[in-house]
C-alpha cells in the first residue's frame, strides 16, 4: 500500500491548529446558582412610586355636580310651550329643499353643491381678469428681452459689428442666386459621359460651389437680421 511521505508533517499541523472544546465539550460560563430562580412577576415592567399631590395645587372645578349636592325644588315656569311651539311654527318661513341629484331614475342622491356641476367659479369677481402674477412675469420678461438685446447691441458695438440694411440684403441674397444660376449653368452644361479624372474633379467642384450657395442662400432667407463686421 502506498503511503505518502508528508504524513506525519500532516498529522503535526492539525494537531497543532487543533482547539480544545472547541466544537464539542462543555462551555466555559458560570454555572448560576440556585437561590437566584425565577420568582413569579419579576419580569413585568414595574411603574413608578405614585408622588403624592401637594395641598398648594387646588384640583379643577368639576362640571358634574357632587355628591352632596341637592337640586333646587319648587321652581316653576309660567310659559305655555305648546302655543309658544305653535306660533313658531306657524310664523316660521319653511325649509327649503337642498337641490340634489341622482345618478339614474332610483339611483342614490347626492348634494348638487358639492358635485362640480354647479358653475360657481364664474360667478366670482375676478372672473375673466388676468392674474396679477402673468401681468407681472410677462412685464418680467419684456424687461428681460430689452435688457438682452441692449447688451447685444454694447457687444456689437465694441466688436464694431454693422447690421446689414434690408436693401443690402435683398442685393446680397440676388447676387448669390445668380450665382447659383451661372455655377449651374455650367454643371447642366458637363458632358454625360465622365470618363477622366479632370472631369471629376471639375464636377466635384461644381457640386460644392453649388451646396455653399445653396447654404448661403437658405441662412440669409431664414435669418432677417444680420451683422458683419466692419473692415
Amino acid at each position: 500500500r502506498y503511503i505518502s511521505t508528508f504524513r506525519p508533517s500532516v498529522k503535526c499541523e492539525v494537531a497543532k491548529n487543533k482547539a480544545q472544546w472547541k466544537t464539542m465539550g462543555p462551555a466555559k460560563v458560570a454555572i448560576p446558582s440556585p437561590k437566584n430562580f425565577l420568582q413569579k412577576h419579576s419580569k413585568e415592567p414595574k411603574l413608578p412610586a405614585r408622588k403624592k399631590e401637594q395641598d398648594s395645587k387646588k384640583l379643577p372645578t368639576l362640571s358634574v355636580p357632587r355628591r352632596t349636592d341637592h337640586p333646587f325644588m319648587g321652581i316653576q315656569s309660567k310659559k305655555n310651550f305648546i302655543n309658544t311651539n305653535a306660533v313658531a311654527a306657524i310664523t316660521g318661513l319653511p325649509k327649503k329643499p337642498q337641490p340634489i341629484y341622482v345618478d339614474r331614475r332610483q339611483g342614490d342622491k347626492y348634494l348638487l353643491e358639492t358635485s362640480g356641476l354647479v358653475p360657481k367659479y364664474i360667478k366670482k369677481k375676478d372672473y375673466g381678469v388676468t392674474p396679477k402674477y402673468v401681468t407681472q412675469r410677462k412685464e418680467e420678461m419684456k424687461r428681460a428681452q430689452k435688457e438682452y438685446e441692449g447688451g447685444i447691441l454694447e457687444h456689437l458695438k465694441k466688436r464694431a459689428m454693422k447690421r446689414l440694411s434690408d436693401e443690402e440684403r435683398r442685393s446680397l441674397l440676388q447676387g448669390l442666386k445668380k450665382n447659383w444660376e451661372e455655377v449651374y449653368r455650367e454643371f447642366q452644361g458637363l458632358s454625360v459621359e465622365i470618363d477622366t479624372i479632370p472631369k471629376k474633379i471639375y464636377k466635384e467642384k461644381l457640386e460644392s460651389q453649388m451646396k455653399q450657395l445653396e447654404h448661403d442662400i437658405e441662412v440669409i432667407e431664414k435669418h432677417k437680421v444680420i451683422y458683419i463686421a466692419n473692415e
